[in-house]
Parts: structure tokens; sequence; C-alpha cells
């Protein structure tokens, strides 16, 4: 169990995907996920589907373009996107500014992903 009460980038537990983005695990438990992420100019996430976990993405700063069953999102702050279990997507920076969202998976993500080329849908 989670003793912190408060939680914030400043005390989750961080990790380090792709070449320079960073994840904050906000909850990580058996059931849900949720999770702050960093996403300088220019890096993207490879696109996977999730065999078991839905996921919301929502936009803090930045803009996100999201990439789901082949139709693109571009998404400002305040705006989400659901992505439902089994659907292939794809998030990127395509912006001069930092990309900071949060994504809420349940059950959690982590060891779920298969990854897909775009040709493959």
């Amino acid at each position: 169990m989670n003793d912190k009460v408060v939680v914030s980038i400043d005390n989750a537990e961080h990790y380090i995907w792709g070449e320079r983005c960073d994840g904050y695990h906000l909850v990580k438990t058996a059931a849900l996920s949720v999770i702050q992420e960093r996403v300088p100019p220019g890096c993207r996430e490879v696109r996977h589907r999730h065999q078991h976990a839905e996921q919301f993405f929502h936009v803090l700063s930045g803009f996100a373009t999201l990439e789901v069953d082949g139709v693109r999102y571009r998404l400002a702050p305040g705006q989400g996107v659901h992505v439902a279990a089994g659907v292939p997507h794809q998030l990127a920076n395509e912006e001069t500014q930092d990309l900071e969202f949060v994504v809420t998976s349940t059950p959690p993500s982590h060891g779920d992903r298969i990854e897909m080329s775009l040709e493959a849908r």
C-alpha cells in the first residue's frame, strides 16, 4: 500500500522512457495506474496496443498528437481521449514546447503492451 497521502512529481516514483521522456507514478496499484509524463519536442512513443488495459490521456500543458486506430487527434491543455483495450495508438509531441499529460490505465498497462507498426492495423 502506498502510504503517501499527497503525491506529486516531486515525491512519485520516476522512470525514463524513450531517450528523454519522464514518467511519474502518481498511483501504482494492481487495479489502477495514474502516470504524469513529460515528452520533449520531437519525441514519440512506439505505436502499440494493450491487450487488457484501457487508458485515458489528459493533456496538462503543451499539445499532444494522439493517433488512435489510424485517426489523428491534436489535444490542447484540458482535453483528453479514451483509448479502449486492444486499440492501436501512438502519442507524439510534434510541437516546439514540452508536452505534459496524465495517462490513467485500468488495469495498469505495464507488461500489457504489444508494439506494432502503422501498417499493422
